[in-house]
């Protein structure tokens, strides 16, 4: 059984285009790539064939420390340039055989996919034992604010609401996904972080330099009434402004990590097997 199209990926692609046509505002990718590289430093081994994964631009290819690197793009737009195999495709279906990386890296890619337990198993195969996956994706505190004010504007003034923010996960659910995908010695960590608009419709015009606005299948195919954006920006400006009236805007990047097992991973001990009890322990006096 497939999974239900939770989003127009069409829709994804063309917007994503736009964005890189227009000059994105790409201080979330950027800030991610930073985040990358500080995490691959403190992984002390060489990784011989790396792959970018779905990653909007070609920032995060730029920065593997790898013989080889590959580059899954979104689009022919976003594929850029650099000393990488660059193809096109779709993330949640790669076109590479098992075992064929050591190292798979994503960045604000995957959470606008169908199937993230599919995709992850997929990477899962897509790496050889003692692999590593380093993704990162958007939180479920990500845009709290502005999906709150949009929801409230759309029930005053028509008394129900469509989605207008896609959902987000949180990091819990997602580490359970790592699990589920066969991942070993998986970590969830997160990055929150407050950005600062002088009003809702600034915020707005990011998301668009982003190429991240709403995609779902399920959105309002009607035109927004300018009321509704008016009213939701007022509310906005109520809830989450500053003393200077600047408004706030919270971001989460939350990071997944997993590797493939192999034996040479620490493991824990079987049960039973301690030499001393946890009370004993406690209450031994140091030496």
């Amino acid at each position: 059984m497939s999974a239900p199209r939770l989003f127009d990926h069409a829709l994804v692609a063309l917007r994503l285009d736009r964005a890189i046509a227009a000059g994105p505002a790409d201080f979330l990718l950027a800030r991610a790539v930073g985040d990358l590289e500080d995490r691959l430093a403190l992984v002390k081994r060489d990784f011989a064939d790396a792959l970018d994964l779905g990653t909007p631009g070609p920032q995060a290819a730029a920065v593997l420390r790898a013989a080889n690197v590959t580059r899954l793009a979104p689009t022919r737009a976003s594929l850029g340039a650099g000393r990488f195999i660059g193809l096109v495709g779709d993330p949640e279906r790669p076109p590479f055989g098992d075992a064929a990386f050591d190292l798979v890296v994503s960045l604000l890619a995957l959470h606008q996919i169908d199937d993230l337990p599919g995709a992850l198993i997929q990477i899962r195969r897509a790496l050889r034992p003692d692999g590593l996956l380093l993704a990162a994706l958007p939180g479920g505190d990500t845009l709290t604010e502005l999906r709150e004010c949009l929801l409230l504007a759309e029930s005053e003034i028509s008394g129900g609401a469509s989605p207008r923010v896609i959902p987000f996960a949180d990091a819990r659910a997602l580490g359970g996904l790592l699990q589920r995908a066969g991942f070993a010695l998986p970590v969830v960590d997160s990055d929150r972080f407050t950005v600062r608009y002088c009003d809702m419709f600034a915020l707005m015009r990011d998301l668009r330099a982003f190429g991240a606005t709403n995609a779902l299948n399920d959105r309002s195919r009607r035109f927004a009434r300018r009321e509704l954006f008016a009213r939701a920006a007022a509310r906005y400006a109520q809830r989450f402004a500053d003393a200077d009236g600047r408004v706030r805007a919270t971001f989460e990047i939350v990071w997944l990590t997993g590797w493939v097992p192999h034996p040479s991973q620490p493991r824990p001990l079987a049960p039973g097997s301690a030499q001393m009890r946890l009370e004993d322990a406690v209450k031994r006096k140091p030496t």
